[in-house]
This record gives structure tokens, C-alpha cells and sequence, in this order.
């Protein structure tokens, strides 16, 4: 159940579920008009900053920069690899498909080509309540072995439901074939959490992040922008709403994972 309800509670404290509840208050409320429409103003606002590309940016930026990869990228043992950037191969769908975290998978398996490492693990399990056919690391290995990489490299860990679990069971299966250090491999706003539960169970970890929001030259030009940019990121867009979402859930698990002493 802790699954379920880490994945339940933050969603009604970020932007749009935050403002849906106060919107549905201020219906509940409706013969209290200074109330009600304090309500709506802070569901407004909750959206409009929410959807703020300055404060979306800004999020992501913070999280982004906080462990950046060295360089150059020394080998390790083995290249870890975090799921969530694919799709199953679930009709209509041909194959197994990419979403906007598929730069994991891609930029791993250009590590292996460039012989960072002998082996791959691929980490990801299902939620309790899921139904899929296939496994995010089976899906990962899928295309893996589809950009070259052979399937006799590539671990899976399948037990896995959130971050905490990927670095647990990683490390378990890690630890009984001799691997010590690794190459991990998440996006950039996920390595701060990732890289601090891997280095918890003992391993040494060099960071490897991918799937970057905010490029330096993105980050340079939003600080030194003129007045046409200034405008058009201060107006909310739903893009911006979905990344300070996912940077305020990051932030989200952060904290909690840090009460629970996981970190």
C-alpha cells in the first residue's frame, strides 16, 4: 500500500491537482462568495505559476546540475539503467515505444558500444495493480538488443516498483556477481535521488544522466532573454505545467525518502 499512496498522495498537492481540489471547493462552498473566490484566485495561480516556464526551468535546472558526469566517463563493471522511458508493445502499438525519458535506453546502449562496460542491468518491475504483458526491463532489453547490444549482456531486475526498489534489488543481484562499480544511467532531474539509494547499499556509483530539460544554452538565453522571450515564457503552457510536476515530484521524493532515512 505505501506504493500506491506515495503515488496517490503528491498528486493532489501538485499544480493541477492542487487547484482541481480548490476548484472543487469553491463549487462545495458556493454561498460563501470571499471564500469561494479566494479559492478560484489560488487555483489560478497555482496553474499560471505552475505553468511558468521560468519556474519549470528553473526546477529543473536545479535538479539537473547536481551531479554532472565526469569527464571523460570512466568504465565501471556494469551500466545500470533505470526504466520509465518505454512504452509496452501493447496494441496498436507495433513495438515497444519510447516516451520522453527513452533517452535512458539510448544513450546506455552507447555506452556499451563504447565499452564503458561488459553488461548491461536493466531495472523495472510493475505496479501491483498493473496489468501489463511485459515488464519496463523487459522492454528495455527488447530495444537494447534492437541498437546492438547482445542479450547475453544484459541483466534484468524485474521486482521493482519505485526508485527505492531499483537501487535495492539492483544492488542484491549486483553484489552476487561481483559488481562493485557502475555506470548509472536515469535522467538528469532523477539522478539526485537515484545515485544517493544506489551509493546507500555500497556501491560505487559514477552518474551517467540523459534526457536533460534544460541545456546550457536554453538556461543562458531564458537569464539574458529580450522583452518578446520574457513575455511568451511568463504565459503558462502545458508543457511547463507537466515539467514542474515532474521536477516538484522528484523534490516530492526527495524529502520523504530523506524522513524515511533511505538516503
Amino acid at each position: 500500500m505505501f506504493v500506491f499512496f506515495s503515488k496517490l498522495l503528491p498528486a493532489l498537492v501538485y499544480p493541477l491537482g492542487l487547484a482541481c481540489v480548490l476548484v472543487l471547493l469553491a463549487l462545495l462552498l458556493a454561498g460563501r462568495k470571499r471564500v469561494q473566490r479566494i479559492l478560484l484566485v489560488g487555483a489560478l495561480l497555482l496553474l499560471w505559476v505552475g505553468g511558468n516556464r521560468w519556474v519549470a526551468a528553473g526546477l529543473a535546472h536545479s535538479l539537473e546540475r547536481r551531479y554532472p558526469p565526469p569527464d571523460p566517463l570512466p568504465a565501471a563493471q556494469a551500466i545500470v539503467v533505470l526504466g520509465g522511458g518505454t512504452e509496452s508493445p501493447e496494441a496498436p502499438r507495433p513495438m515497444v515505444e519510447v516516451n520522453s525519458a527513452g533517452d535512458r535506453v539510448i544513450y546506455a546502449a552507447r555506452l556499451y558500444r563504447e565499452g564503458k562496460a561488459d553488461h548491461l542491468l536493466v531495472s523495472g518491475g510493475n505496479l501491483d495493480w498493473e496489468r501489463r504483458a511485459t515488464t519496463p526491463a523487459q522492454d528495455m532489453a527488447v530495444l537494447l538488443e534492437e541498437l546492438g547490444v547482445p542479450r547475453s549482456a544484459i541483466w534484468l531486475q524485474e521486482r521493482s516498483q519505485n526508485t527505492r526498489e531499483d537501487a535495492l534489488y539492483s544492488a542484491e543481484m549486483l553484489k552476487a556477481k561481483g559488481v562493485e562499480r557502475i555506470l548509472l544511467v536515469t535522467s538528469a532531474w532523477h539522478m539526485p535521488r537515484s545515485l544517493r539509494l544506489f551509493e546507500a547499499q555500497g556501491l560505487t556509483v559514477i552518474p551517467a544522466p540523459s534526457d536533460y530539460n534544460v541545456t546550457d544554452r536554453m538556461w543562458r538565453e531564458m537569464l539574458h532573454s529580450d522583452w518578446r522571450s520574457m513575455v511568451l515564457n511568463f504565459f503558462p503552457s502545458v508543457s511547463s505545467l507537466g515539467m514542474t510536476t515532474r521536477m516538484l515530484k522528484e523534490y516530492f521524493g526527495l524529502f520523504v525518502y530523506g524522513l524515511r532515512g533511505w538516503l
